[in-house]
């Protein structure tokens, strides 16, 4: 006997699969500007780079709270649901 996997039936928009990404741009564009910023003012490259890496963690950290932290609209509501029934049929 054979296994299929189970065939997606919601294709992710384009939107939904670039969402990742614009996060992980906005953090990057904000460790770098903390890092300019401690650059310039204490010319140390080392501490530069540790105030932008330090910046990017804390950056992705709290965009990741604040994403689990908003309520779904109606639209995405109907989502979960239909894609629970699918899943409810063929999964694990």
């Amino acid at each position: 006997m054979t296994l299929m996997p189970p065939t997606p039936s919601h294709e992710p928009s384009k939107r939904d699969r670039l969402k990742p990404v614009e996060l992980v741009g906005f953090a990057a564009i904000l460790a770098i500007f903390a890092g300019l910023i401690s650059l310039m003012s204490t010319r140390q490259i080392e501490l530069a780079l540790i105030f932008a890496g330090g910046a990017f963690i804390v950056t992705l950290v709290l965009l990741a709270l604040l994403g689990m932290g908003m309520k779904p609209n109606d639209l995405e509501k109907r989502d979960i649901d239909a894609q629970d029934r699918d899943d409810a049929g063929g999964g694990h």
